[in-house]
C-alpha cells in the first residue's frame, strides 16, 4: 500500500475540494486526480461524491478515510518509537494552543525546548479548547495545551499540570470593593447574586470559561447586564482596572492593582491546566519534554 496515496486521500477529505487539496499538497490537480482514479479502480468503487464546491466521501470513502488516518498515525508512532530508541532527535510536533495565553506560554517555553531538540520542527496552532479536542481525537494534533474543568474532558489522555481559581474582579468604585482582597492575600468569598444588578465583561460564548460562567449564573439565578464579550482574558481584566465593569477571570490574568478588588466565588470554581493527546498513541521523548517544560511554566506562574 502506498502511504503517500493514503495521505492524498485524507487531504481531499479534509479540504472537501480536490483543487484546494492539490494546492496544500504542492502537486497538480491532474496528478492528484490520477491517484484518486487509480485507487478507485483498484477498490472498484468511488470514494468521493464530486461537485464543483463540495467533495465529500461516499460510504466507502468514509470507511477508507477512517482507516487511512489510523495507518498514518501508526506510521508516525512507529517512526517516533524508533527515533527514541536510537536517540534520533528529529521530527515534527503539531501542538494546539488556546488563544492569547497559549502563545504567551509557547514564547516562554520554546527556547528551552529548542536547546535540547533543535532539529524538531514544532508547529503551534491557535484554536479554542473544543476545537483542539476535536483535532486531537481525529489524530491531527500531537499535543493540545488546554484549560478546562474535569466535566469538559473527552476520552483522550490528559496530563494534569495544576489547578487555577476562577475569581471575581470588581473595580475600586464598586460599593462592595472595600470588602474584597488584594492579589496574593487570602481572598474573601462572596456570592455572585450580590452583583446581579451590575455590568459585566465576559468571555465569548463557546469558550470553556463562558461555559463555567453559564453554570454559575444558572446556579445563582444571576443574570447581570453584559457590556462586552471578548476572546481575551487581558481585555476582561483591563475593563475592570479601568473602572468600567466587573468580570469573572482566571487567576493568571489578575494583576496587583489598587484599582481592582478580588473575591473567591462561593462555588469556588476552578479549572485544570493540562496537556492532552490522542488515546492509544505513542508519546515521543520530545513530546514528553515539551509537556514537562510547559508543566514547570504553569506551576511557577500560578504559585502565590
Amino acid at each position: 500500500m502506498d502511504l503517500k496515496q493514503v495521505e492524498y486521500m485524507i487531504k481531499i477529505a479534509e479540504e472537501n475540494n480536490i483543487t484546494k487539496a492539490a494546492e496544500k499538497l504542492f502537486i497538480t490537480q491532474s496528478a492528484l486526480n490520477q491517484q484518486l482514479l487509480k485507487l478507485e479502480k483498484e477498490l472498484g468503487t468511488q470514494l468521493f461524491v464530486r461537485s464543483r464546491t463540495n467533495w465529500h466521501p461516499t460510504q466507502a470513502g468514509e470507511i477508507y478515510i477512517k482507516n487511512a488516518k489510523k495507518m498514518v498515525r501508526l506510521k508516525k508512532d512507529t517512526y517516533n518509537q524508533i527515533n527514541d530508541l536510537l536517540d534520533i532527535k528529529k521530527g515534527k510536533l503539531s501542538i494546539g494552543l488556546t488563544p492569547e495565553r497559549g502563545p504567551e506560554m509557547f514564547a516562554s517555553i520554546y527556547p528551552a525546548f529548542y536547546k535540547k531538540y533543535p532539529n524538531i520542527k514544532v508547529e503551534p496552532i491557535e484554536m479554542p479548547v473544543k476545537q483542539q479536542q476535536h483535532e486531537i481525537s481525529m489524530g491531527n494534533l500531537d499535543i493540545g495545551f488546554l484549560t478546562l474543568q474535569h466535566s469538559q474532558k473527552t476520552n483522550d489522555e490528559y496530563i494534569y499540570f495544576c489547578s487555577e481559581d476562577i475569581i471575581l474582579a470588581v473595580p475600586k468604585a464598586h460599593p462592595l470593593s472595600h470588602i474584597g482582597g488584594k492579589l496574593g492575600d487570602k481572598l474573601p468569598e462572596i456570592s455572585l447574586y450580590r452583583f446581579k444588578n451590575d455590568t459585566f465583561a465576559l468571555m465569548q460564548k463557546g469558550s470553556t470559561l463562558r461555559e463555567i460562567y453559564d453554570h454559575l449564573s444558572t446556579d445563582e439565578d444571576f443574570n447581570p447586564n453584559i457590556l462586552l464579550e471578548t476572546r481575551s482574558g487581558h481585555n476582561l481584566y483591563n475593563m475592570v482596572a479601568e473602572g468600567i465593569c466587573c468580570s469573572i477571570i482566571p487567576m493568571a490574568y489578575a494583576q496587583p492593582n489598587s484599582n481592582v478588588s478580588y473575591f473567591l466565588i462561593k462555588q469556588k470554581p476552578v479549572w485544570e491546566v493540562c496537556a492532552s493527546y490522542k488515546k492509544g498513541t505513542y508519546l515521543s521523548n520530545p513530546a514528553k519534554e515539551l509537556i514537562k517544560i510547559a508543566s514547570d511554566y504553569w506551576s511557577n506562574r500560578l504559585k502565590h
